[in-house]
C-alpha cells in the first residue's frame, strides 16, 4: 500500500506538469483521470491509517518480537546459513530468565555438517549474542551451560504493554487481509438422536469458530448434517403406513428413535416393505412433491432435538446437509471422468487417489451417489463456491483416511493449492467411561446427549446446594449459576483435554474446584470480580491510571503475573496454528494461578479497621 502511494502521488504531480510540458490532452480528460487517482490515494491513505491505528492497539506478540531480533542476529553472525533454525521459548525458571534462545546447539550441528567445522554451541551463542540489534525489549542476555542464550525482558517495555493493554483493550494482533474461514462440525444424522460421540465434534469446533472469529476471521459455521440416503426410504414408507394423512395432518413422531427402530425392523423382516422402501427412495431422489414433504417433516422433527442441545450449548450454525450438494454430484463424476480419473469396477465408478489404497466410490453400480461424492461435492462448493482460504473438517479420528483422501483427490484435480489454502482434519478422540471403556449406559446402549447435559444440570445443583448457594442467591441467580457450572464444567473438560486422545467422563472430576477445570476458572473469575467491586474501581478509573502513571513491576509476583498476561498473543498464534485448544485452557489455569499467587503476596485491597471501608 505505502509503494503504491508513493506512484499515485507522483502521478497526479506529472499530470499536474502536463500544461508546463506543451502537451495538451483533453481537460476533460485529464480531470477524470485526476479525480481517479485523487479517490484512490484517499482510499488508500485511510485504509493504510485504519490498518496503522488497528495495529498500534493490538497486543504485541513478544516471541515474535523476539524471533525477529535474534533471526537478524543469526543472520548478521552467519550471513552464509540458509534458514538457520530459530528456537525461542519462555524461560520455565526465573533464574533463567524470561526467555531462551536455544539455536547456537542446532547451528553448531549445520556448521559440522555442511561446512566441516566444529565450533561450540557456546561460541556460536556469544557471537549471536554479540549481533543482537538495537531494540525495545531486551535489557540484557546471558550465556549458560552448553550454549543456551537466556533472555531478561526491559520492565519499562513490559510496563508498556501492560498500560497499551488496559488503554485498548485485549486486541488481538492484526492477521492482514481478512481470510475466510469453513468450519465442518456436529453433524448428527437426521431421525438418530445426538449421542455423547457429537458432543466432542459440536464443543471443539464451536470454541474453533470462536477463537478464528476473535482473530478478526470471517467464519462460516457448517452442520454437515446426514438427511439424505437410502435410510429415507423405510422411514417414508413408515411414516405412510402409520399416518396415512401425513399429508394434511401433521404426525405426531414423539420419539424418532423409535420410529427409526420399528421401521429398521420391518425393512430387516418383511420382504414387501423392503421393496416399498426402495421404491420410494427412487420416488425421493426424483423429487416427487409428496415424498419431499415426507422427508421434510422427518428432518423438521430431528431439527427440533438437535436444537435444544445447541441451545443448552450456546451453539451457533449454518444448516446444509448431504441433500444441499444432491444436485452437484453428477458434476462432479462428470468432472472426474473427464479428466481421466475414472475407472469401472464391477459397474462401479472408482477414483484411486496417489498414496491412498482405498479408492473413492463416486458412483454406485446402481447409478446411486456415495458419502464419498458428497463429500467431494461439499469440498468444492467451500473452496470454489464460498473461496474458503481455510477448511477445517472437526470430524473423529475414525475418518481421518477418508477425509485426507478425499482432500487429496481436490488437489489432483486442480481445486486447491495446499501451499495457498489450508485445508485441515481437525481430528478427535473417543469420549471413555470411568471404566476407560467406550461411554455407554448400564444395559449398553450409547449415552444420549440430552440425558448427559440433564445429568449435568442435577450434579451442578446439587453442588451448589452443597456450597449453600441456594441460601443466597436468588431463584434466577441460582438457576444461571447452575447452567453455567452444568454447560461450563462439560464444555471445558473436553476442550482441556488434547482432542487427539481418547478422553475420560467423569462429573465428580470436571465439578471439581480444585485443580484445571471449569469449576476453579469460574471460581479465579469470580474472585477477580469481586477484589474489582470491593475496590470500587470501574474500568474508567483504570484507564484514566494507565494514561497518566506508570505502572511498576517491584514484587516478583507482579513481574510473573505482568509477563504471564502478556503471553496471550503467543498462546492465541499458536492454536491459530495447531488447532490444540488444550493449550489455551493451560494458559488460563497458569494464568488463575498466578494471579492468586500475586492476590496472596500483594494486597489488593484492605480494610481500614477503624471505619471498615
Amino acid at each position: 500500500q505505502e509503494n503504491e502511494i508513493k506512484l499515485l502521488t507522483a502521478e497526479i504531480e506529472r499530470l499536474k506538469n502536463f500544461g508546463c510540458l506543451g502537451v495538451s490532452p483533453s481537460l476533460e480528460g485529464l480531470r477524470d483521470e485526476n479525480a481517479k487517482l485523487k479517490y484512490r490515494l484517499n482510499f488508500l491513505q485511510k485504509s493504510l491509517q485504519e490498518e496503522r491505528s488497528k495495529t498500534a492497539k493490538s497486543m504485541i506478540n513478544i516471541n515474535s518480537c523476539l524471533q525477529e531480533i535474534f533471526g537478524a542476529a543469526i543472520q548478521a553472525a552467519y550471513p552464509d546459513l540458509e534458514n538457520p533454525p530459530l528456537v525461542v521459548t519462555p524461560s520455565q525458571q526465573p533464574k533463567f530468565g524470561d526467555y531462551q534462545c536455544n539455536s547456537a546447539m542446532a547451528i553448531s550441528q549445520i556448521l559440522l555438517k555442511t561446512k566441516e567445522q566444529k565450533v561450540s554451541p557456546r561460541e556460536i551463542a556469544e557471537k549471536i549474542a554479540k549481533n543482537i540489534p538495537a531494540n525495545e525489549c531486551i535489557e540484557k542476555v546471558e550465556i549458560a551451560g552448553p550454549g543456551f542464550i537466556n533472555v531478561h525482558l526491559r520492565k519499562d517495555f513490559v510496563s508498556k504493554q501492560l498500560s497499551s493493554l488496559l488503554i485498548n483493550g485485549v486486541q488481538p494482533p492484526a492477521i492482514g487481509k481478512r481470510k475466510k474461514v469453513v468450519v465442518d462440525f456436529s453433524s448428527p444424522n437426521i431421525a438418530k438422536e445426538m449421542h455423547v460421540g457429537h458432543l466432542r465434534s459440536t464443543i471443539i469446533g464451536e470454541s474453533m469458530c470462536r477463537l478464528f472469529e476473535f482473530a478478526g476471521y470471517d467464519v462460516l459455521r457448517l452442520n454437515h448434517l446426514g438427511d439424505w440416503g437410502t435410510q429415507f426410504g423405510m422411514l417414508i414408507a413408515h411414516l405412510q403406513d402409520k399416518f396415512p394423512d401425513y399429508l394434511t395432518v401433521s404426525p405426531p413422531i414423539g420419539d424418532l428413535q423409535a420410529f427409526y427402530k420399528e421401521s429398521k425392523r420391518r425393512f430387516d423382516t418383511e420382504e414387501e416393505f423392503k421393496k416399498r422402501a426402495y421404491q420410494c427412495v427412487v420416488l425421493l431422489q426424483s423429487k416427487n412433491p409428496d415424498f419431499i414433504k415426507a422427508w421434510e417433516l422427518i428432518c423438521d422433527v430431528s431439527r427440533k432435538e438437535f436444537q435444544k442441545i445447541y441451545n443448552c450449548l450456546d451453539i451457533t450454525l449454518t444448516e446444509r446437509g448431504e441433500s444441499f450438494y444432491h444436485d452437484m454430484m453428477k458434476d462432479i463424476v462428470k468432472e472426474f471422468e473427464d479428466k481421466g480419473f475414472v475407472q469401472v469396477d464391477d459397474g462401479r465408478k472408482i477414483v484411486f487417489v496417489p498414496g491412498f489404497p482405498v479408492p473413492l466410490t463416486i458412483m454406485k453400480s446402481d447409478g446411486g451417489y456415495t458419502y464419498d461424492t458428497s463429500d467431494l461435492a461439499a469440498l468444492k462448493h467451500r473452496l470454489c463456491e464460498e473461496k474458503g482460504d481455510i477448511l477445517i473438517y472437526v470430524v473423529d479420528s475414525g475418518q481421518s483416511v477418508h477425509l485426507q483422501t478425499v482432500f487429496a483427490a481436490g488437489q489432483m484435480i486442480g481445486w486447491y493449492d495446499p501451499k495457498e489454502i489450508r485445508v485441515a482434519h481437525a481430528a478427535f478422540g473417543v469420549v471413555l467411561g470411568e471404566d476407560k471403556k467406550k461411554f455407554k449406559t448400564r444395559s449398553g446402549d450409547t449415552v444420549r446427549l440430552m440425558d448427559l447435559l440433564e445429568e449435568g444440570l442435577k450434579r451442578a445443583m446439587d453442588k451448589l446446594k452443597d456450597k449453600e448457594r441456594d441460601k443466597v442467591l436468588t431463584a434466577e441467580e441460582l438457576k444461571a449459576a447452575q447452567t453455567s457450572v452444568a454447560f461450563g464444567c462439560i464444555k471445558y473438560a473436553d476442550l482441556s483435554h488434547n482432542r487427539l486422545n481418547d478422553y475420560v467422563f467423569s462429573f465428580d472430576k470436571m465439578l471439581d474446584d480444585r485443580g484445571n477445570t471449569a469449576a476453579y476458572l469460574l471460581y479465579a473469575f469470580t474472585r477477580i470480580r469481586a477484589i474489582a467491586r470491593l475496590a470500587n474501581i470501574d474500568e474508567q478509573m483504570l484507564r484514566k491510571a494507565a494514561r497518566e502513571e506508570v505502572l511498576i513491576l517491584d514484587h516478583e509476583k507482579e513481574w510473573k503475573l505482568g509477563k504471564c498476561i502478556l503471553r496471550f498473543p503467543e498462546i492465541l498464534q499458536k492454536i491459530l496454528e495447531d488447532l490444540l485448544l488444550h493449550t489455551l485452557c493451560d494458559y488460563l489455569y497458569e494464568l488463575a494461578t498466578t494471579f492468586t499467587e500475586f492476590y496472596d503476596n500483594c494486597y489488593c485491597v484492605e480494610k481500614d479497621r477503624q471505619s471498615g471501608e
